[in-house]
């Protein structure tokens, strides 16, 4: 079967090319640039290269942008004064604290002093209420970007059989949510897949739509998936690859050299979701800022 590629890459650009031409007219009109932040806490190279591909995005786009970074031995309570700090701020309409934190953090106390009026990554328990209940909110970046490209390439879910393997906060729980709701794409029956599932191999080769997210690289094969399938991969792991200067490379959970034979659709990664998810971002920090002004 001749697969075609969802692409993330592109359609990213073009979410940011649309971005910045309404960016263009507030300006223009004697407008405040949106103005996105970010605190990075600790030295995480995965952290600062997401962080670091924010701020480059925001710049395309024509945000204002900033960094507030802390070394990994910051207090609970400091933290929680920036995140006061940024709630407060007349200059900041949206905010993110890059995750994972530090574990003497609690990470679920972080995200909960978070104004939800500048939630961009829409993890606040009152965006999430929203979400679910399919009320207008900053949806989740991710889940959130996936529906966007699925819109973007045409693909019909209503009615599929939709496999998601990951139950976190950030990605699977979410993208369950989003991907039953009576919208489209959307209006999928739902299979949520984790860790204790019994025998995950029938569950996937029911899928007509099969979304992984949880850091295993390679691990869907071939032969867990059936013909035609739609596959978005929103893994991203690093293995060691002599061939590259760097000694490794990013690869997804998914086996796309065997697998992607087989689909109709599927997510490159690089490129696929990952470029989504900034473009997500950009769009709930503009809708914020809207929102304030």
């Amino acid at each position: 079967m001749s697969y075609k590629i969802l692409d993330g890459k592109k359609t990213s650009l073009s979410i940011q090319q649309e971005i910045a031409e309404e960016v263009n007219k507030i300006v223009e009109a004697g407008g405040k640039r949106p103005h996105l932040s970010a605190v990075l806490v600790g030295n995480d190279p995965a952290s600062k290269a997401y962080v670091g591909h924010k701020v480059k995005a925001c710049k395309v786009v024509g945000f204002e942008s900033s960094i507030v970074e802390r070394p990994s031995n910051i207090t609970e309570n400091e933290l929680l004064q920036i995140v006061e700090e940024l709630n407060n701020s007349e200059e900041v309409d949206g905010f993110i604290v890059q995750l994972p934190l530090p574990s003497h953090i609690d990470s679920q106390k972080v995200i909960e002093a978070v104004s939800p009026s500048k939630d961009v990554d829409g993890f606040h328990p009152e965006n999430v209420g929203k979400m679910s209940l399919g009320l207008s909110t900053f949806k989740p970046a991710t889940p959130a970007g996936v529906m966007t490209l699925l819109e973007r390439h045409g693909v019909k879910t209503e009615g599929m059989h939709a496999v998601v393997i990951g139950r976190s906060d950030i990605v699977g729980n979410p993208m369950s949510a989003l991907l039953r709701m009576n919208t489209e794409p959307g209006n999928c029956t739902v299979t949520q897949c984790h860790s204790r599932t019994v025998d995950l191999m029938s569950h996937t080769l029911q899928a007509d739509l099969l979304i992984t997210a949880i850091g295993k690289p390679h691990f869907v094969t071939a032969d867990m998936v059936k013909e035609g399938v739609v596959i978005v991969d929103v893994g991203i792991n690093r293995i060691d690859d002599p061939s590259r200067k760097s000694g490794s490379r990013l690869t997804g959970d998914v086996d796309f050299e065997n697998v992607a034979p087989k689909c109709s659709w599927i997510t490159p990664v690089p490129g696929g979701v990952g470029p989504m998810t900034i473009a997500t971002l950009l769009e709930n920090t503009l809708r914020a800022a809207n929102d304030r002004s």
